[in-house]
């Protein structure tokens, strides 16, 4: 995975995987590979968010109160605390 990927690149691409496989574009063979490109995908997705989550915390314990919260409301990616 691409140290310099964004979020935005890794769904862009998890949803174009997600295409191929409804519409049945792929064979057997590429199924697989695909789903192991999802699966690191995926990963990178999910440790970004948990990285951005840490980082937010910490600038709302430092006095960035409700940086987190807006977040939260607007995203609703987090859990709430």
């Amino acid at each position: 995975m691409n140290e310099t990927m964004k979020y935005e690149e890794a769904m862009a691409q998890l949803e174009a995987i997600v295409r191929k496989m409804e519409s049945n574009e792929l064979d057997i063979d590429e199924i697989a590979a695909q789903l192991k490109t999802a699966q690191r995908l995926i990963k990178f997705c999910r440790d970004k968010l948990t990285k951005t989550e840490a980082e937010l915390l910490e600038e709302e314990t430092k006095g960035e109160t409700g940086a987190l919260d807006l977040l939260i409301l607007h995203f609703g990616i987090f859990s709430a605390k």
